[in-house]
């Protein structure tokens, strides 16, 4: 029986400099009771480089999950991932997103049964996003508004999330008009109820991906809790030349089917039939 209190779900795609950035957030973080799965969607042998790199300098338990590049395939990556992870808690993010020091301590303050959770994150600018070094991130700077702000990071409402806390994190996450959801850069859950929806939907391209899964667990009747101003994550900036508009076509017709038959099973995911 394993004693980790969570397991970090990391998915990749040749970022390894983003990558590596993102590693360095969790060697800092207060709660050290977890493994990283890295579901890597077939990168190459850099990321594979920096993967081992980290996990000769650290004490946190590190799976590299990979496959063959064959196209955009983060669902099919996410579920062999699954299968790795020893933690019956499991939270998702990406590798792009420097996880502040606090993010699992938060996600596991705030678990309950039978409910996921929905963290925030804050985009970056692509100057800012190069801007931040690995003390930066240990001395958790990159976190602090002012220091953004100083290297041209623009101000607006969603600067909030990384100043708020206390009542105001709460008021913020209680009155947000956005919907908690299944988002894949910032999300947990248990992995029970992830295996009983049977994991992602392997048709699903790029666009809400992950959303359809958490319309089944919706479905099967499992809570979703907004922290998106208490569990936070910057996203750093990259270009997305694999959206497409007939993926995303596809994506919205299969999360209608889910939605019309109120389905909380995926004949296309962990389990084929």
């Amino acid at each position: 029986m394993s004693t980790l209190k969570a397991s970090v779900i990391i998915s990749t795609y040749n970022q390894p400099e983003w990558l590596q950035k993102v590693l360095w957030s969790y060697e800092v973080q207060t709660i050290q009771d977890f493994e990283i799965i890295i579901a890597d969607d077939g990168s190459t042998i850099d990321t594979k480089n920096c993967i081992e790199n980290f996990s000769s300098q650290t004490n946190i338990p590190i799976k590299h999950v990979w496959h063959k590049d064959n196209g955009f395939q983060k669902t099919i990556i996410l579920n062999k991932a699954l299968l790795e992870c020893d933690a019956n808690y499991i939270i998702f993010t990406d590798g792009d997103c420097i996880a502040r020091k606090d993010f699992i301590e938060t996600h596991l303050k705030l678990q309950k049964a039978n409910s996921f959770l929905s963290g925030g994150y804050f985009k970056l600018t692509k100057e800012v996003s190069n801007e931040i070094s690995k003390d930066d991130i240990i001395n958790q700077n990159c976190f602090n508004f002012s220091w953004l702000s100083e290297k041209g990071q623009p101000k607006n409402f969603k600067s909030n999330k990384l100043t708020a806390s206390g009542f105001k994190a709460w008021l913020l996450n209680t009155f947000t008009p956005t919907k908690a959801t299944f988002d894949g850069m910032n999300v947990s859950g248990w992995k029970n109820d992830i295996l009983e929806v049977n994991g992602f939907d392997e048709r699903m391209q790029y666009g809400g991906e992950d959303r359809e899964i958490g319309e089944r667990l919706m479905n099967k009747g499992v809570k979703f809790i907004q922290i998106r101003y208490s569990a936070i994550c910057l996203h750093l900036f990259h270009e997305r030349p694999y959206k497409n508009d007939a993926a995303l076509l596809k994506n919205k017709q299969i999360r209608k089917e889910t939605k019309r038959t109120k389905s909380s099973y995926s004949k296309f995911g962990i389990k084929k039939i």
